[in-house]
């Protein structure tokens, strides 16, 4: 099943999207939209080839529709949302970003998902400049970083964030970057660097001088480092701030292939497991 949008699928609170059982691609159009919602969950979908909408109206909840400007082409936009789980998709090649979340949104968790064919892959925060985004707390735990991906896996700003038991097995450029002081927590996760020999490191500090990014809170513990992958740590190893960032106790990095085996859309079907 296919479903070509024709504009932004705008959600309301309290909804679940769940693929299971069935093979639904969300693609060729604009895709999803969590805006200044809450308790979200997307599961099970195919989502590529996102467009950008808008210059349009479009029903944002079953009593209300409103005007749109143009949308950026994410696979997935979290704008002012909360409490929004991201759960077995497979995302690919979209306008923009595959998952992005800004103005203010929190408490997300991105799991399981298989992500390939991309740029600018995930974006938390929105700019440096926008302060709102320090409360941002996002668990990014058990996907797969796959084929064709160049960087922001995740790019991020001001908040809190547990990168926990993900395999990365492909970047061209870097893996995990971020501006204006966040906290990065790198926890038992599996970084296969590329061939080339100026894009080993995991890590960019962006927009910055030394001076200043020196004193970010950034980790690494557990993490294993293949083909020369390295991760530039920064600022209090220790530092209470990650307590902020730890959601879940990290499991040891030799599991990650077998943890994220199952990465992506689920193949179920009826009356068995998945």
């Amino acid at each position: 099943m296919v479903i070509k949008l024709k504009q932004e699928l705008m959600m309301n609170s309290f909804k679940t999207i769940d693929g299971r059982g069935a093979s639904v691609h969300i693609a060729g159009g604009p895709c999803i939209t969590i805006q200044y919602v809450t308790n979200i969950i997307i599961h099970g979908l195919n989502i590529h080839d996102c467009k950008q909408g808008g210059n349009a109206y479009v029903r944002d909840s079953p009593e209300h529709y409103g005007y749109r400007t143009v949308s950026d082409g994410d696979g997935v936009s979290i704008f002012g949302g909360s409490h929004v789980w991201v759960d077995h998709c497979s995302l690919s090649n979209c306008r923009d970003g595959l998952i992005d979340a800004i103005h203010g949104s929190t408490a997300i968790t991105i799991s399981n998902n298989y992500m390939t064919h991309h740029n600018k892959v995930m974006l938390l925060g929105h700019s440096d400049s926008f302060t709102r985004d320090k409360n941002m707390q996002v668990t990014i735990a058990f996907n797969h970083f796959g084929e064709g991906l160049v960087q922001r896996m995740p790019r991020c700003r001001h908040g809190y964030f547990h990168v926990v038991n993900n395999d990365y097995t492909h970047w061209e450029m870097y893996a995990i970057g971020g501006s204006a002081d966040p906290t990065i927590n790198s926890q038992g996760n599996r970084f296969l660097a590329p061939d080339r020999v100026d894009n080993k490191e995991v890590t960019k500090h962006e927009d910055a001088p030394e001076s200043q990014w020196k004193n970010w809170n950034w980790r690494s513990e557990g993490d294993l480092m293949l083909n020369g992958a390295f991760f530039t740590r920064s600022g209090a190893g220790a530092s209470s701030n990650y307590a902020k960032a730890s959601s879940l106790s990290a499991r040891p990095s030799s599991l990650v292939g077998s943890m994220t085996m199952g990465a992506g859309s689920l193949s179920c079907k009826k009356g068995k497991r998945c």
